[in-house]
C-alpha cells in the first residue's frame, strides 16, 4: 500500500481525521476534535489528498440533499456508477476542496440518495427513496412522539395512547421483565417497586391493580376443569353422628367437621376429595402445580375447580361423601387408636362464634373436653402456644369506580377456635400414625427443636406479644419428609397435615395414599412421594408470599383511607435504632424508628404518617404510653 499523503483527509470510524505523520506501518491521525492516535494504514480510507484542517470541516445541510437529488435522478436514469470524487464534481462548483468531498461523504454515508463505497457510488432508487423517507418521518414521528409522553409523565399525567409505551413498566412492576426505557429516562432505577410506583404516580394503575401475584409466578383465576361423578364404592354410614362444620362466618370451602360417638371416640371427617381426584388424574395434576388455594381479600383462588368444592364440601350435599378418622384419646390426651373409613356423614355449619355459644351443650362440650386433654399433652411436650393476633380482611369492589370497600376484623380467640384446632391436630397425628404403622410412604411433617440460645433471650420478655414474636423466632424451619419426624412446635413425635385437602395439595397426597391402602386407588411409592413434597415446596413459598403481599397491601389501602389513622402498638422487637411495632387492631407488623431507652413490651399510640404502596411500606410516628 502506498504511503498516505500528509495533511490528507481520511476517514477513520466515520469520522473525519488529517493525516498527521504519515508511515508504512503505523501512522498518526488527527481527528476532529484535536486529539491524535496513531492507527494502522488499513483502518483508514482516504477521502483527498489534501491538505486540510478537520476542526473546520462542517455538516452538510438540507439544501444541499435537495440539490442532490437531482444528480441521483441523473444517475438513476444512465445507470452510472461513480467514485466519490466524481460524484463530488456532479455535486458541486468546487468538488476539489477537503471540505466538497467530505459533505459528498456524508450524502452517501446518509443512505437516502446514494449507496456504495468511496470506490463506487450507486444511486437509489425513487421507490427506496420514498421508503427511506417514510421511515425516517415514521421514526421522526415516534421521537417526538416519545418525547411528549416522557414530558406527560414528567408531569404526572398519562393518556390511553400511551398504553404501549407504558406496557414496558407493568411488565417491571410484574417482575416480568427487568429493563424499562422510561424509567431510565427518568433517572429511576428499574426495579419492580419503582416500576410501580410510576404507575401509581400517573394514575395509570390505581391502588386496586397489585402485581404480587404476576411477581410470585401465581394463577389468578380458580380453575375450570371437568369434575367426574363420584365413584360407586362403598362408604361406611355415619349420619347417625351429628356432625359440625366450623369455621369462619361467609366461609365457602367447608373441608372438615368434628363429631365424637357413643364410645366417646373423637371423629374428624374431611373431605374426600381424592375419590374424584386420583394419583396423576387432570385434578391432581392442576393442583400439584398450584400448590394450595390462594386466600386474598379479594376472593380466594381456588386450588380444586369450584364445582368439586360444591359436590364435596361437608354440609353443602346432605349427606356428604367424607373420609373419617376415628380417634380414640385416653385420659391423658393420647391417641389410644385410630381407624380411618370413607364414610357419609351428615353436617351441620356453625360458625365459631354459634359454637361457642354451644359449647356447654352436649356433643360439643365432649368434643371440647377430648380435644383439652389432648393440648394439655402436647404442651406438657413443649408445644408452642401462641396467641398472636390475627385480622380478617375482606375488600369488596375492587377495581370498580366507587373503589374498594375494605373491612378489617380483628379475630376473636374463642374456646371453640382453639377446640377445632386442636381436633385438626388430632386428626394430623392420627394420619401419620396410621401411615406409620401400615408402613406407608406418607408426607409426613416434622420440625427441629428451637434454637437454645434464642430461648433463652424470649424468656426475657415481658409476657405478651414481644415474648411470643421471640418465642416464634426460635422456632426452627419445619420441613416435609417421606419418613416420620417429630414435630417441636406440636409437641407431638410424628404429625402429617391431612385435613384440608380442598385447600392444600399435600394434604390431598396424603388422602391418595390413606385410599390407596384402604383398596380405593393407586399406591405411591417413597420416591414418588419425596417427588411431591419436591412439587410442592417449590410453589410454597410462592403461595405464602403472595398471600402475605397481597393482605400487606390492601391493609395499607385500609390505612390511606383513613388517613391519618391511629391505633395503639406495641413494640415487639428492637435492632439498634430500629424496632418492629405490631398493630393488634389490625394485626400488621412494620418498621419503626424507636426512641431512646425503648424496649420490647413498650406500648405507644401510634399516628401513620405515611403509606407507600408500592414498596408494602408506612411511616409511622410513636408516642410512649407511660
Amino acid at each position: 500500500m502506498a504511503q498516505l499523503p500528509k495533511d490528507g483527509l481520511v476517514l477513520y470510524k466515520g469520522r473525519p481525521a488529517r493525516v498527521k505523520e504519515p508511515g508504512e506501518d503505523r501512522l498518526i491521525i488527527q481527528l476532529a476534535d484535536g486529539a491524535t492516535q496513531k492507527v494502522r494504514p488499513k483502518d483508514i480510507i482516504l477521502l483527498h489528498p489534501g491538505p486540510c484542517d478537520p476542526t473546520r470541516l462542517t455538516a452538510v445541510d438540507d439544501s444541499q440533499f435537495t440539490e442532490a437529488d437531482g444528480v441521483r435522478e441523473l444517475l438513476l436514469a444512465e445507470d452510472e456508477t461513480l467514485n466519490l470524487q466524481e460524484l463530488a464534481a456532479l455535486l458541486f462548483d468546487d468538488p476539489a476542496s477537503p471540505q466538497m468531498v467530505w459533505h459528498t461523504w456524508q450524502l452517501l454515508d446518509d443512505g437516502l440518495l446514494f449507496s456504495g463505497s468511496v470506490e463506487a457510488v450507486s444511486a437509489c432508487s425513487d421507490e427506496q427513496v420514498a421508503t427511506q423517507r417514510q421511515t425516517r418521518n415514521d421514526a421522526t414521528a415516534a421521537a417526538n412522539a416519545w418525547d411528549a409522553f416522557v414530558a406527560r409523565v414528567r408531569g404526572g399525567k398519562c393518556e390511553e395512547a400511551d398504553a404501549d409505551h407504558l406496557r414496558e413498566v407493568e411488565n417491571v412492576a410484574e417482575n416480568a421483565a427487568t429493563r424499562s426505557r422510561l424509567l431510565k429516562e427518568l433517572g429511576r432505577s428499574e426495579n419492580a417497586e419503582n416500576a410501580h410506583a410510576l404507575l401509581l404516580e400517573i394514575g395509570w394503575w390505581n391502588e386496586s391493580r397489585i402485581p404480587h401475584l404476576k411477581r410470585h409466578e401465581l394463577p389468578r383465576d380458580s380453575p375450570i376443569l371437568d369434575v367426574p361423578e363420584l365413584p360407586d364404592e362403598p362408604r361406611t354410614d355415619l349420619t347417625h353422628l351429628a356432625a359440625f362444620a366450623i369455621d369462619d362466618e361467609g366461609n365457602t370451602d367447608p373441608d372438615d367437621a368434628v363429631s365424637i360417638d357413643a364410645a366417646g371416640a373423637l371423629w374428624v371427617h374431611v373431605a374426600d376429595v381424592a375419590a374424584l381426584a386420583p394419583v396423576d388424574s387432570p385434578l391432581d395434576l392442576d393442583a400439584r402445580g398450584r400448590g394450595a388455594t390462594l386466600y386474598l381479600p379479594t376472593a380466594p383462588i381456588t386450588m380444586l375447580p369450584r364445582l368439586l368444592v360444591e359436590k364435596l364440601g361437608l354440609g353443602l350435599t346432605d349427606p356428604s361423601p367424607a373420609l373419617s378418622f376415628c380417634i380414640s384419646v385416653n385420659k391423658n390426651g393420647q391417641i389410644a387408636e385410630v381407624d380411618v373409613t370413607p364414610s357419609w356423614v351428615r353436617v351441620e355449619r356453625l360458625s365459631y362464634a354459634e359454637a361457642d355459644r354451644r359449647l356447654h351443650e352436649s356433643p360439643l362440650r365432649d368434643i371440647h373436653a377430648i380435644t383439652q386433654r389432648a393440648f394439655a399433652r402436647r404442651l406438657a411436650a413443649g408445644a408452642l402456644d401462641l396467641k398472636w393476633p390475627e385480622a380478617r380482611i375482606r375488600v369488596d369492589g375492587a377495581g370498580t369506580p366507587q373503589g374498594p370497600q375494605i373491612d378489617i376484623s380483628p379475630l376473636e380467640w374463642l374456646a371453640s377456635r382453639d377446640m377445632v384446632a386442636e381436633s385438626m391436630i388430632l386428626a394430623g397425628e392420627a394420619a401419620a400414625r396410621f401411615a406409620a404403622q401400615k408402613d406407608l410412604p406418607f408426607p409426613f411433617s416434622g420440625q427441629p427443636t428451637p434454637d437454645p440460645e434464642m430461648v433463652v433471650t424470649a424468656l426475657t420478655r415481658p409476657a405478651g406479644p414481644a415474648a411470643d414474636f421471640a418465642r416464634r423466632r426460635c422456632q426452627r424451619p419445619g420441613r416435609v419428609s417421606g419418613d416420620p419426624l417429630p414435630h417441636a412446635g406440636l409437641g407431638l413425635e410424628l404429625y402429617a397435615r391431612a385435613t384440608s385437602p380442598l385447600r392444600r395439595y399435600l394434604d390431598l397426597v396424603a388422602h391418595q395414599q390413606l385410599r390407596a391402602v384402604l383398596g380405593r386407588g393407586v399406591l405411591m411409592d417413597a420416591p414418588t412421594i419425596v417427588e411431591r413434597v419436591g412439587a410442592a415446596d417449590a410453589v410454597a413459598g410462592g403461595v405464602r408470599s403472595g398471600e402475605s403481599d397481597a393482605r400487606r397491601h390492601w391493609t395499607l389501602v385500609y390505612l390511606q383511607q383513613r388517613a391519618p389513622w391511629q391505633g395503639d402498638g406495641v413494640l415487639i422487637d428492637v435492632r439498634g435504632r430500629r424496632g418492629l411495632i405490631l398493630l393488634p387492631e389490625i394485626a400488621l407488623e412494620a418498621s419503626v424508628a424507636v426512641p431512646p431507652g425503648a424496649q420490647p413490651g413498650d406500648a405507644f399510640a401510634v399516628r401513620v404518617l405515611r403509606v407507600d404502596l408500592a414498596r408494602l411500606d408506612l411511616t409511622l410516628e410513636l408516642q410512649q404510653i407511660t
